[in-house]
């Protein structure tokens, strides 16, 4: 089974339910078919900032990042959902994703797509470097 944690920084109009939904089928489709866990965060340009600062010593602003398991500080970047100490029970750990709500929207406005269709193609390119297949 393929678990996804989802935690929104602030009621962003993105079905919970939809991204577990997607990113489900996403990884499913590219091959994960055990035990595996996800988290997505969704969340606003200063916590964006903070993060790319912190982990990356990179001050720009990101639509999107990703980071496994082993790169972040044994928490959740929202310090709430998933905790990625790996115990004994046969989960696949693949890590984060972390999208910046007002960039999301702002992109999609200017792509004439819905705000739910651009954070997914967001969260499935986080996901596809969690998976390890990487852009140039």
């Amino acid at each position: 089974m393929i678990k996804v944690n989802v935690e929104k920084q602030s009621n962003y109009p993105v079905s919970s339910t939809k991204i577990r939904k997607n990113l489900k089928n996403f990884l499913a489709g590219h091959g994960i078919v055990s035990d595996a866990e996800v988290s997505v965060a969704l969340v606003g340009e200063k916590k964006m900032l903070e993060v790319g600062s912190k982990y990356l010593k990179d001050k720009s602003l990101h639509d999107v990042l990703s980071f496994t398991a082993d790169e972040v500080d044994s928490k959740f970047v929202l310090g709430e959902a998933a905790n990625f100490v790996y115990p004994p029970d046969g989960v696949i750990h693949l890590g984060e994703i972390i999208v910046c709500y007002p960039v999301a929207f702002e992109k999609a406005k200017e792509e004439g797509k819905l705000i739910e269709e651009k954070a997914m193609e967001l969260i499935e390119h986080g996901a596809r470097h969690l998976l390890g297949i990487h852009h140039e």
